[in-house]
């Protein structure tokens, strides 16, 4: 398949009640779309012509009945078997979030069975998702349950790439995390990502202090001491371009990380809070390391405007893409591979 191709794209609809429908609403409105993507949405039908009605869309939606034979110029809406749901825009409910765990299940089950060729999910929300079948606090730890490999929460823009040691886990038990073993873990899976998914061959790779200043030589933590500096030493006499350990704040603040393909994060806020301050609304939130391709867009439910019509689909446009070149960018990868 070359990358004149449309590929089937499946699109888990996240918490109903958020923006995402109406996202994937306002972006296959756009009939170019189509040269691409071949979109499923995994989803109560009625919902979304409930919700394209409401928001005054003319996208054109085709109630899909076969995954094997979706309609090539239109939304396919792939209809779930579940309870009659009654769409209220930004309200939180237990029955919102069972509806976006289905539909999560389902996208899954047809990506792992290669029935669509790749994922992008609209954001739901953690605390209406949990059931005694989903105790996971996001997409990335339920995928990684479910598809081959080993996760990587890794957010992209295209000219800022953060990879994060521990993710979606309290502070106060991060650091717990951070251990030389996993650090050279997700060193690992961030190195073979982007080659393979990125199309870097040699990744210069920047490593985030664990402390603030990068402990300032032991005075504040010793971490970077113990933990880092002997991995990136170790890194480099492999012939890996990885350095460090750099200070958060300057880091960003000096613009450093224009001068690295991508940087490995300790913690969520610690990597997160500058990439959307620097690429909010572009930026794009890449499972990597799994033998699948899943992307997402960089923001959450936005209940505050849910069913007024002001979501922005940018990032979610970009997900599509991103996850569109990853797909592509792998099968060279593996041709290349194979000669």
């Amino acid at each position: 398949m070359s990358e004149n191709h449309k590929i089937k794209v499946g699109i888990s609809m996240g918490d109903p009640n958020g923006v995402g429908i109406e996202i994937v609403l306002k972006i296959f409105e756009d009939k170019r779309m189509f040269d691409f993507f071949t979109p499923i949405v995994f989803a109560d039908s009625n919902l979304i012509w409930e919700q394209r009605k409401a928001l005054n869309l003319k996208t054109a939606i085709f109630k899909l009945n076969e995954l094997k034979k979706p309609n090539k110029g239109q939304l396919n809406v792939l209809s779930l078997k579940t309870p009659v749901f009654q769409w209220a825009p930004g309200k939180e409910s237990a029955e919102a979030g069972a509806l976006a765990v289905a539909s999560l299940k389902a996208a899954t089950a047809a990506l792992k069975k290669g029935e669509i060729d790749i994922l992008v999910t609209a954001p739901l929300h953690k605390t209406t998702v949990q059931a005694e079948d989903f105790k996971f606090p996001g997409h990335t730890d339920y995928l990684a349950t479910e598809l081959g490999g080993k996760s990587l929460m890794f957010m992209v823009a295209q000219e800022l790439r953060v990879a994060l040691v521990s993710d979606h886990v309290p502070i106060s038990q991060a650091a717990t995390f951070i251990t030389a073993e996993r650090v050279q873990a997700k060193i690992d899976l961030l190195m073979a990502s982007l080659q393979m998914d990125f199309e870097i061959p040699k990744p210069k790779i920047a490593i985030l202090g664990i402390n603030p200043h990068s402990g300032d030589h032991g005075v504040i933590g010793n971490e970077e001491e113990t933990i880092l500096k002997p991995l990136i030493a170790s890194n480099k006499e492999k012939g890996n371009m990885v350095f460090g350990p750099y200070p958060a704040d300057g880091f960003f603040g000096s613009q450093q990380y224009r001068h690295f393909d991508a940087v490995l994060a300790m913690y969520h806020d610690q990597g997160l809070i500058p990439f959307k301050s620097l690429t909010f609304g572009e930026g794009v939130n890449f499972t990597a390391g799994l033998t699948k391709v899943r992307t997402s867009p960089d923001h959450g439910t936005a209940f505050d405007i849910a069913g007024k019509g002001k979501a922005d689909a940018t990032s979610f446009k970009e997900a599509l893409f991103t996850g569109r070149t990853i797909f592509f960018n792998r099968q060279r990868f593996e041709e290349d591979k194979a000669h």
